[in-house]
């Protein structure tokens, strides 16, 4: 096939994918806004007890407070559903049909992440809105910068995913080390990358400082330096690459001791 028939044929696929989630979003309406619902109540309580507890210091720190959030939000959702929805096709059955897909394995997984990120960021708008209208605060909300900052910051995210699912094929039942990391993301968000240049290495940090600058100082794409730009790059893609690799390395095992698809 020519370069412009595979580009198609991955179009048609992450197409699919895409459809395949808003479907499955649609079909169950309560349990959609009911994870809305619940994150956005979540907000409302930090929002107005710490404006109980800490009166007017409280506002000093409200826009890092609803920046945070916003990606922290994103980061669950792009985490949760990378890894759910392949421990989901192992459950139904079908993980196994997606090793025989005609685009192969890694182009289905491809597909799967890129519409994972674009879930995950249109999720976090809707979020962010609702943050916006209820603390009369405004940002700046450049899309044209906050798109691929939050669009490689959720990579490394997506990466971890990865890594996680392929554990959970493997030994099971793995929630534990799931609820570890969502409260490791939180830290992540608020890593001191400016006091510890070597954080910037880790998920979620590099793209959370980024966005912070982006979002409370209004620093456009093309402002930051180079090198910043470059590390938020590196670091996205690399961990989606390594956790890739791992998550099929640990499938290949699975497969090798049968329990691929067993729950």
């Amino acid at each position: 096939m020519s370069v412009a028939a595979d580009t198609r044929a991955f179009a048609v696929l992450v197409s699919a994918v895409a459809r395949k989630q808003f479907i499955l979003l649609k079909r169950y309406p309560i349990n959609t806004f009911g994870a809305l619902l619940g994150i956005y109540a979540f907000f409302v309580f930090l929002f107005f007890g710490g404006r109980t507890v800490a009166g007017p210091a409280f506002d000093d720190s409200l826009d890092s407070l609803i920046v945070g959030y916003f990606l922290v939000t994103m980061a669950f959702s792009a985490y949760q559903d990378l890894a759910g929805a392949v421990m989901r096709e192992a459950q139904w059955g079908t993980l196994e049909q997606l090793y025989m897909a005609p685009q192969g394995f890694g182009h289905v997984m491809a597909a799967k992440t890129i519409v994972n990120i674009a879930f995950s960021l249109l999720w976090g708008g809707a979020i962010l809105a609702l943050m916006l209208v209820t603390t009369g605060n405004s940002l700046s909300v450049d899309v044209l910068t906050i798109v691929p900052l939050g669009a490689f910051a959720l990579a490394s995210v997506v990466g971890v995913g990865f890594a996680m699912a392929g554990l959970a094929l493997l030994y099971k039942r793995v929630n534990s080390i799931f609820g570890l990391l969502q409260f490791g993301f939180v830290g992540l968000a608020a890593a001191p990358v400016e006091q510890l240049p070597i954080l910037r290495m880790l998920p979620l940090a590099q793209g959370s400082y980024m966005l912070q600058r982006a979002m409370t100082d209004g620093v456009r794409l093309w402002e930051f330096p180079v090198t910043d730009l470059v590390v938020l790059v590196v670091v996205g893609v690399g961990y989606v690459a390594v956790g890739y690799l791992v998550f099929r390395s640990l499938t290949t095992r699975a497969r090798k001791k049968g329990v691929l698809g067993h729950y």
